[in-house]
């Protein structure tokens, strides 16, 4: 009688970024069990350690070996290492492998910012054709899936951004200077200031396109996501006090910013669709998938419910606990 072949093991998809930390345990035909803390790296690179640590024990898995993705930086892998040392650690590089810590140690670069490309290996494997566009917190990436083959022409960030399939915008912390040189204000076209007033944050909460729970970022005032809070940010864009503007500017400024994000964003789509085959969905994931989906009706291309919901907001956590699996 042959024996009754093991389940494979549960495996941690890790997903280290340098304003939040992921993970997630696909086991089953179950819902993803998901943790995701903000941890703002480059405020106390220190501690990163400890919230690894804590992220990956939440989801109780002791013994589970763990598949990340991360930063270039060194001292992350080192961090992890520190964080986990029991367990199996592989990491994602840019060119779809998952390597073992020795080997990311010594070749850092080949696991610079590879979240992308984990998230587009799980896409390819349902979906032959489509174009993945994954819009998060700061940047949006736009991939294309040809025959069942992640196609993008970058694998470094300074490369996608040469081809397009990495716009720098994202749904909670782009300064909005960044996003447009002009506003409406009582119907006339306004310069904003170049300082860091206010953030796409305050533009989607105000819309509701984002409730205050969603938006696990730092102010540039310091403080919350009260209507106050939120109003005082986006007047100061245009160097002034809420009462200095009349009804309906606010909303009009933030709408400005939610316009100029989904057409760059369906700029690169365009760019990018080019290369994928007719009629290709996109799948739209990330915190910022509203952008990715306003940007696709506006190129005219379907969209296809691939990865929704809150597996679609740690997308590349998921993907790494099923392609780890392996």
């Amino acid at each position: 009688m042959p024996t009754p072949r093991r389940p494979a093991q549960p495996v941690i998809g890790l997903d280290v970024g340098g304003a939040n930390t992921k993970a997630a345990v696909v086991d089953g035909d179950g819902p993803a069990r998901i943790v995701s803390e903000p941890f703002e790296v480059w405020r106390e690179p220190g501690a990163m350690s400890e919230v690894i640590a804590s992220v990956v024990a939440r989801l109780g898995d002791e013994r589970a070996p763990v598949a990340l993705t991360t930063t270039a930086e060194l001292y992350v892998l080192e961090a992890t290492a520190d964080a986990l040392p029991a367990r199996r650690l592989r990491v994602m590089t840019t060119e779809g492998e998952l390597i073992g810590m020795e080997e990311a140690r010594a070749e850092p670069l080949r696991c610079a910012a590879a979240n992308w490309m984990a998230t587009a290996l799980l896409v390819a494997r349902s979906l032959s054709d489509a174009i993945l566009v994954d819009c998060g917190s700061t940047t949006t990436d736009v991939i294309p899936i040809v025959a069942g083959t992640v196609a993008a022409q970058g694998a470094t960030d300074l490369e996608r951004l040469l081809a397009g399939e990495l716009v720098y915008t994202g749904a909670l912390r782009t300064n909005l200077a960044a996003v447009l040189a002009h506003v409406p204000v009582g119907g006339r076209p306004c310069p904003v200031s170049s300082e860091l007033f206010a953030i796409t944050a305050d533009a989607h909460l105000l819309l509701g396109n984002l409730v205050p729970g969603q938006c696990t970022c730092s102010f540039p005032d310091g403080r919350g996501t009260s209507t106050r809070d939120v109003r005082s940010r986006l007047a100061r864009v245009v160097c002034a006090d809420p009462e200095q503007l009349a009804d309906g500017d606010l909303d009009a400024i933030a709408a400005a910013v939610e316009e100029a994000q989904v057409a760059s964003i369906a700029a690169a789509l365009e760019r990018v669709g080019a290369r994928a085959r007719a009629g290709a969905p996109v799948i739209a994931v990330g915190l910022g998938a509203f952008l990715a989906r306003s940007a696709a009706a506006r190129c005219g291309m379907a969209i296809h419910d691939y990865l929704a919901g809150k597996s679609g907001e740690v997308a590349a956590a998921v993907a790494l606990s099923v392609l780890g699996r392996e």
